[in-house]
């Protein structure tokens, strides 16, 4: 599952499932049948590959979410840090902020997110 990848499709089609979940089998083709123009066995092709995948999960035509949207992309977003940062966050928030300086919001909200880390050490 760590893995996962969604093309621009998929994720559109992941934020149907994400938004509306759980919902039925036939409430998902008729959401992206007005959302994606997409027919019944495209639905079933795509969810059937995302079940697979681990974000999804369809029991008595009821499609359930096992990974939500925020888990999917925290994982995404650590897998980019190691991948791209040797796995280091502040040589990403260097890079990041050597072209978009924080606002003072932004500083004060990191500021709360590493006092609220040392207190869970």
């Amino acid at each position: 599952m760590n893995d996962v990848k969604l093309g621009v499709v998929e994720g559109r089609f992941a934020d149907i499932v994400w938004e509306n979940a759980p919902l039925s089998t036939k409430e998902l083709v008729a959401l992206c049948e007005r959302e994606l123009s997409w027919k019944r066995t495209t639905t079933y092709t795509v969810l059937k590959k995302l079940c697979e995948r681990g974000l999804f999960s369809t029991e008595d035509s009821t499609v359930s979410v096992r990974l939500s949207k925020a888990e999917f992309y925290a994982r995404q977003s650590e897998r980019f840090v190691a991948e791209t940062f040797d796995g280091s966050l502040p040589a990403f928030i260097a890079a990041f902020t050597a072209r978009k300086p924080l606002t003072e919001a932004e500083r004060e909200e990191i500021l709360r997110m590493i006092d609220h880390a040392r207190k869970e050490e």
